[in-house]
């Protein structure tokens, strides 16, 4: 359950127009660093076993995500002590928040090491726009 939840919580889809719009009408810059930095791009999870994780965080407080199985999920994110957490609303509500370090000096490109909520290693890195997984999950 919890290996589900992770790969639901990391990874998402939604259309590009719409999250670069809400991007744009919130003021974001193209260039911005931090959470913001994630506002209209993706944010993809490597596990070691190669397959990935996206996500895609809006900058009115929702996310979504397509896991490394193909799981999709959503909620609403946060900030707390330079960590970004995530609440999952969908496909069920989950009892916790899961919170991850997110850089407050990178953009575009930024990569770093964390764990999933099961504490397997995985690199995050900020994609420019959006990021579909192409043939199939975690691809």
């Amino acid at each position: 359950m919890i290996r589900s939840l992770t790969a639901l919580a990391l990874g998402a889809a939604v259309s590009m127009t719409g999250v670069a719009a809400q991007a744009a009408t919130a003021g974001v810059p193209l260039d911005s660093h931090g959470v913001a930095a994630a506002f209209g791009n993706t944010v993809k999870a490597q596990y070691p076993d190669g397959r990935f994780q996206r996500l895609w965080i809006r900058p009115d407080g929702a996310w979504e995500a397509v896991g490394r199985r193909g799981y999709w999920s959503s909620g609403k994110w946060s900030e707390r002590g330079g960590k970004v957490c995530l609440k999952q609303a969908r496909p069920f509500p989950a009892p916790f928040k899961y919170c991850t370090d997110f850089p407050s000096t990178g953009g575009i490109g930024a990569a770093w090491s964390s764990r999933d909520m099961s504490g397997e290693p995985i690199r995050l890195t900020v994609v420019r726009g959006i990021d579909r997984p192409v043939g199939g999950a975690g691809s």
